[in-house]
């Protein structure tokens, strides 16, 4: 087995682990909505709607799945268990991809776009944001990438201290200012760092509060239209973090963001502990953004890039 192999495995059995609450749960819910059951009727219909919505799939892309199934199955009505596995994992895997909400995005040694590249992370406190930037931070430094770390939300003074605490773990370097400092000014002074000292990527803390859409959307347009005068366009990204576990509260908290700003793309993180991690499907599916990154694990390698096969098939396979 090549270094590569050794890597790609570790990375598929993470995986495999990090989704096992949600795959365990959707099975036994899959085993008794059709048991005794050898053809998809209303009541199977119906019970594998339950089965997704109680998954955290969501009700609008339960039942574009739903009906995918109908129009599979009017032909042949044979069902056993490995079958609907089998339609549920093509049906799924189909949607992501009709999304664009999967492989479509940046992996870690990808060539970047720009230089620096310019990454802005939303979310509310409490959803893994900071420890999803720190593991950003690592892979990208492991990819041969130069980082920098800035730490703008200043409304909490443990929320910079937790940035270096990242910062010092990983070896990049931060650029912070103090507690009740402006966000703007801090993520000014990141920028210009990241200009002299030639790196490649940097990534900006935010403050993890929910404020009402107005003060959120003025707050968050003040730091990127001051990052746009030391670097055109910046940020490149707008990433918004949520928290897998919370289900249908991580459509909620997408929907205010998406709401007061341009968010380009999702990390869902903490689907190890919880098995609600049909959310990413629901996400990616109604919101139209990719999902590029989703946490599988406490360790630092296990902030993975989502594929949506590899997704899929950890899931049903």
């Amino acid at each position: 087995m090549g270094i590569f192999d050794f890597f790609s495995k570790k990375k598929k059995e993470s995986l495999d682990q990090g989704l096992a609450k949600t795959k365990e749960g959707v099975f036994k819910k899959l085993s008794r909505a059709i048991v005794g059951k050898t053809t998809v009727d209303d009541e199977v219909l119906d019970n594998l709607e339950e089965v997704l919505i109680t998954s955290d799939v969501g009700v609008e892309t339960t039942l574009k799945i739903i009906e995918r199934i109908e129009k599979r199955v009017e032909d042949d009505k044979y069902l056993g268990t490995k079958e609907l596995h089998g339609i549920l994992r093509d049906e799924i895997s189909s949607l992501l991809e009709e999304n664009n909400s999967g492989d479509a995005v940046l992996d870690f040694e990808s060539e970047l776009p720009h230089k620096p590249y310019v990454i802005m992370v939303v979310g509310v406190n409490g959803v893994g944001k900071t420890t999803t930037i720190g593991k950003m931070a690592h892979q990208y430094k492991k990819a041969g990438k130069k980082v920098v770390l800035g730490a703008a939300d200043t409304f909490r003074a443990a929320a910079i201290d937790q940035l270096q605490v990242w910062s010092d773990r990983v070896g990049v370097p931060i650029v912070r200012q103090q507690m009740g400092s402006d966000p703007a000014s801090v993520a000014y002074d990141t920028l210009e760092s990241a200009v002299k000292t030639d790196a490649d990527v940097v990534i900006i803390d935010t403050a993890g509060r929910l404020h009402n859409k107005v003060n959120l959307m003025n707050e968050l347009s003040k730091i990127k239209r001051v990052m746009d005068k030391v670097i055109p366009n910046a940020p490149h990204e707008v990433m918004l973090v949520l928290d897998g576990s919370t289900g249908q509260n991580a459509f909620e908290q997408a929907k205010q963001f998406t709401a007061a700003t341009e968010v380009r793309s999702m990390a869902v993180t903490k689907l190890d502990g919880t098995a609600k991690g049909g959310v990413v499907i629901g996400i990616s599916d109604q919101f139209k953004i990719p999902v590029r990154y989703i946490g599988v694990g406490e360790g630092v390698e296990d902030l993975q890039v989502f594929y949506r096969h590899e997704f899929v098939d950890s899931l049903f396979g």
